[in-house]
């Protein structure tokens, strides 16, 4: 076995460690908007679910080499609200791009094609393109010393027509494909997939429909 104490190594060497083995990461494509009215978007994989009632999600936005904060993130303390977007493979290489520094007046929506719409609940614009966009206010902050966690309560839902059946409350995931990222500039498909038994669920009564979508 390889072992590795992290109190022994860098904070970058955890950072390429832990970024390329935690994996494959879902994808949150940002979108917020700036003091100056500027839309802006971002891709973090650092984000996930974190609950449903109440229904909270978390993205983790690092600090600049100079301590100045990202966009998205300077943002999101400055409003309060973003939306976040999943990624599918037709608009992969446009999230990716989205990660390149630009000027806090310069769009990425603009600057590589993507649409903005307008959201139901908060100001930031959605995404034409993605199949699914999450409207946030922020819920809570943890601040480290390298970092902002951000805990979004989602207030409202927009996807693809035909990817949701509002009664069943199922996903149509035959039709639902979201990119992931796998380390590096490396990202990996979701549409190879294969089940397992649910015998393990007839032990937990407790256990929801919704976890099996």
């Amino acid at each position: 076995m390889t072992e590795v104490d992290f109190e022994q190594i860098s904070s970058y060497q955890r950072y390429k460690l832990m970024a390329s083995l935690i994996v494959p990461r879902p994808i949150a494509l940002v979108t917020t908007l700036g003091a100056n009215g500027v839309a802006n978007a971002a891709p973090f994989s650092m984000f996930n679910m974190v609950g449903e009632d109440p229904p909270i999600l978390m993205i983790s936005i690092n600090r600049l080499a100079d301590g100045q904060l990202k966009d998205t993130a300077a943002n999101i303390l400055h409003s309060g609200e973003f939306v976040v977007h999943m990624s599918d493979e037709p608009m992969a290489q446009k999230m990716h791009d989205c990660g390149q520094n630009l000027p806090s007046d310069v769009s990425e929506l603009t600057q590589f094609g993507l649409t903005p719409v307008a959201s139901r609940c908060v100001k930031p614009p959605r995404i034409l393109e993605a199949p699914v966009a999450f409207e946030c206010v922020l819920h809570e902050k943890l601040e480290t010393d390298s970092r902002y966690v951000f805990i979004g309560r989602i207030q409202w839902l927009a996807a693809r027509d035909g990817l949701i059946d509002t009664q069943a409350w199922r996903v149509n995931l035959r039709e639902y494909s979201p990119v992931a990222r796998f380390g590096a500039s490396f990202y990996t498909r979701t549409n190879d997939r294969f089940s397992l038994s649910d015998a393990a669920r007839e032990v937990a009564p407790q256990s929801t429909a919704i976890d099996t979508l």
